[in-house]
């Protein structure tokens, strides 16, 4: 194949992709572009079934032949080693596919052609939909493969073929599949070959091999396999309501088959002719080892889950006892250290809280944060008061190691803003704005109170008596993400705190 220039790949835009390439043919509409993607998300079965190499091949805004995508069998090796999309067709080859784009049914080359050292003979199959040649797909047979084949080979190279052919005629790819299974089968995992009436007529070692350790002792050919599937199972065993669709091969769906404390998925295939369905292909996989993985990680992740909520429980108890012995004081000045204690607790487990409702060590840190703020509004102010607070950007997706610090840091900051810089006034504004790239992270916090001298003191946020508020603000600022705080006065009246800060463990 000669390569496009690169001028035309400059006025094409970028050759080497599928889309891009669709978009030189405004002929074609949005069911047509889907159509060709269906066709090439799904036409590795025929690749692998047929041992050969697929291109599809379409006619650019210029006329000319160019290769849109290539599919590779995993079968068998492959033909071709370099990326042959965006290339363009050599124009010997254009009477050929002329013929070809023209033609109801496969067009098969009457030239042997060369594909480095190897002789192939190629099939071409138009691409229709709604009426419409969209374009060809190029099976490209390396003659050495069809050289003393076994009944594996005829089995599977037949049945690549029935696939193929339904191309022309608009009956692949199939147009309502039903694909649910997470690891769809594939034929090197094995393939089974039914009649009309859904018969076994050919099951390949890898497909006997599965069914055996689901617990089956039968030969498989010549029996219904529907019944096979059917005696593996017990009375009140999990039943998917596709399974009887994909063991009697009359719809293109995927479904699983569970027994004897083994695991097969499944997909059928419909063979279709001129006259409707005339056979099935089922593909199986053994996916025992890939389900008991599957159980240990929920199984870990649910463990996960349950310690964070244990801690948040423990945590709110222990907010709770500080709760109750704030209460039994007399003494003012301890009461109210005891009360930021508690809302210092009550803010980590919120952050368990967040935790608890994932399986993953990471928490939407936005939603958290959100409830933390107003949290520690509505405890700082006073019964008169009405503080509003509001966000500005997106804090994203946070691990525990970095949001508790933060969550801390915060909710200090929010509630000197309250307590300091509202002290007095009736109502009032906190703006929370947030920039994060990657790693980095920058926060301002601003608010419309009464100025700066009231809410720091030599740089720092003022104590709310203890002094601990302003040590857990520069601590973790400055020691856990190596950042700094710097106070500002804000225009218009007020404070502004700005945070430069890079997580630790932080998730894009």
């Amino acid at each position: 194949m000669t390569r496009v220039s690169s001028c035309a790949l400059r006025m094409m835009g970028c050759m080497a992709d599928f889309s891009h390439i669709l978009t030189t043919r405004p002929d074609f509409d949005d069911e047509d572009r889907e159509w060709l993607h269906h066709l090439v998300a799904d036409w590795q079965v025929i690749a692998d079934l047929s041992f050969a190499d697929l291109l599809l091949i379409l006619q650019n805004g210029d006329g000319k032949y160019i290769i849109a995508e290539q599919c590779r069998p995993s079968t068998v090796m492959s033909l071709r080693t370099d990326d042959v999309v965006g290339d363009e067709v050599p124009a010997d080859m254009t009477g050929e596919l002329d013929a070809a784009m023209c033609s109801e049914t496969v067009f098969r080359s009457t030239v042997l052609r060369k594909v480095g050292n190897s002789t192939v003979c190629n099939v071409y199959a138009p691409v229709r939909h709604n009426g419409k040649t969209l374009g060809l797909v190029v099976r490209e047979t390396n003659m050495a493969t069809r050289e003393s084949n076994g009944r594996y080979e005829s089995e599977s190279i037949g049945a690549g073929k029935q696939l193929y052919e339904m191309i022309p005629r608009g009956q692949f790819p199939y147009r309502n599949p039903i694909m649910n299974q997470r690891h769809n089968a594939r034929v090197s995992d094995g393939f089974i070959v039914l009649t009309v009436d859904g018969i076994v007529r050919y099951a390949s070692p890898n497909a006997i091999s599965c069914f055996r350790r689901l617990g089956s002792v039968s030969t498989m050919q010549g029996e219904y396999l529907s019944e096979i599937g059917t005696r593996l199972l017990h009375e009140n065993d999990p039943v998917l309501e596709t399974l009887p669709l994909v063991l009697s091969g009359k719809a293109a769906v995927d479904s699983e088959l569970d027994a004897n404390k083994s695991a097969v998925s499944m997909r059928s295939l419909p063979l279709m002719d001129t006259n409707g369905r005339c056979g099935g292909i089922v593909l199986c996989r053994d996916v025992t080892e890939l389900r008991r993985r599957e159980k240990e990680l929920q199984t870990k992740d649910a463990t996960i889950s349950e310690i964070h909520h244990r801690v948040k429980n423990n945590l709110q108890a222990v907010s709770a006892l500080l709760r109750l012995q704030a209460r039994k004081t007399k003494s003012e000045e301890v009461k109210k250290e005891l009360k930021e204690a508690q809302r210092r607790v009550q803010t980590i487990a919120m952050v368990h809280e967040g935790l608890s409702q994932t399986a993953d060590e990471i928490v939407d840190y936005d939603k958290v944060i959100s409830s933390l703020l107003k949290m520690a509004v509505d405890l700082a102010t006073m019964r008169d008061q009405h503080i509003n607070i509001d966000f500005i950007g997106k804090f994203g997706m946070m691990p525990a190691q970095d949001a508790t610090p933060l969550s801390l840091v915060l909710t200090e900051l929010i509630t000197n803003s309250v307590e300091h810089g509202f002290e007095g006034r009736k109502d009032g504004r906190i703006t929370i704005s947030v920039g994060r790239g990657g790693n980095n992270l920058n926060v301002v916090v601003e608010d419309d109170g009464t100025g700066l001298a009231n809410e720091e003191h030599d740089g720092m946020a003022r104590s709310s008596g203890s002094g601990l508020g302003t040590q857990i603000i520069n601590t973790f600022v400055t020691n856990d993400f190596g950042g700094t705080v710097r106070w500002e006065p804000r225009h218009g009246g007020g404070t502004r705190v700005v945070l430069d800060m890079k997580l630790r463990a932080a998730q894009d």
